[in-house]
């Protein structure tokens, strides 16, 4: 979630040439086992600088987790905003688990997953009731083992939600089950408000970055979205992977065209030295740049900067 920009028409922007493919930085296809040891790409600049900040309702949110058995992807990702979100009282929970069955060259969280809780959507929506929250972000791990994906228990936990809050906002980072629409479709008809989808990085990155997905696939599952009566649609990508600013305006322009509505544009930061390696540091101007551009393109928020993430402070979208 992050700070969004004001809503803004197109401005007659024409879209670019398609960029010339280029050679990835690193072999396509690489194992997260074959990874070896790199360094970033000089000293990390002053702007990505985290502060240390916890406090009581840090704590008690840490307290609360732990005693309804729930994950949030602010651990298992190892997300830099942390500190500062639970810390307001905002954490972001991850369903089925704390295993996926992918291998995505950017992400810390584990492999082999294990059988879903039943409990998991009552105990969500309790520990989102108890908090007092008002715009509640639920994502999840990709169970490409399940044979609907965990579309119901995504769909069993909006329900959940909206019984026991129904006063709260409810946004969802859903992966792309697959590409099956009927699997997509059984999420959105339970009922929340947001539903993103991340398209993580440019095309020609994904068979490094992403080697279980296809850009394709992505942009389907964000135009059923867009497509979908009351459902305001999203995405995320990464910037630092080895793209090229044309290719990130490509992309905008790709994103546009399925009806996508809310961007969100950071810096890709390595979770630890067995993952993809930082390519460079992209300067906090670029990304208010990108964020122009976007605006001007038609989205209807634009949040870009070295330190969002598709839901830290998902919230201010609808505060401006």
């Amino acid at each position: 979630m992050a700070d969004l920009f004001q809503i803004h028409e197109p401005r007659g922007v024409q879209p670019p040439q398609a960029p010339a493919p280029q050679a990835p930085a690193t072999a396509p296809g690489v194992a997260p086992k074959d990874r070896v040891r790199h360094r970033e790409p000089g000293p990390r600049p002053d702007w990505l600088t985290v502060r240390y900040q916890r406090n009581d309702t840090f704590k008690e949110l840490e307290r609360l987790k732990a005693g309804l058995k729930l994950h949030t992807v602010c651990e298992e990702a190892r997300c830099p905003n942390i500190d500062e979100c639970w810390s307001h009282g905002t954490a972001t929970f991850m369903l089925m688990g704390e295993r996926c069955t992918r291998r995505c060259g950017f992400c810390a969280v584990g492999n082999d997953p294990g059988p879903l809780d039943p409990d998991e959507p009552a105990h969500t929506a309790e520990a989102i009731r108890r908090m007092g929250v008002r715009h509640a972000v639920i994502t999840s791990v990709n169970r490409d083992d399940l044979p609907d994906g965990g579309s119901a228990h995504f769909a069993d936990t909006v329900r959940a939600i909206r019984a026991a809050a129904p006063d709260c906002r409810v946004e969802l980072l859903i992966p792309d089950f697959m590409g099956a629409r009927a699997d997509v479709e059984r999420v959105l008809e339970a009922g929340a408000h947001i539903v993103a989808h991340n398209t993580e990085t440019v095309p020609r990155l994904y068979k490094r970055v992403r080697p279980q997905a296809l850009y394709q696939r992505s942009l389907d599952v964000l135009r059923w979205i867009h497509e979908w009566p009351d459902v305001i649609s999203k995405t995320g990508l990464m910037l630092g992977l080895g793209e090229h600013d044309d290719e990130v305006e490509a992309v905008m322009w790709d994103l546009r065209e399925v009806g996508c509505e809310i961007l969100s544009l950071g810096q890709y930061l390595s979770p630890t030295p067995k993952h993809l390696a930082v390519d460079r540091w992209v300067h906090p101007d670029t990304f208010a740049r990108f964020a122009e551009v976007g605006r001007a393109m038609g989205f209807r928020h634009v949040e870009a900067g070295p330190m969002v993430r598709s839901s830290y402070m998902a919230h201010r979208a609808f505060e401006l």
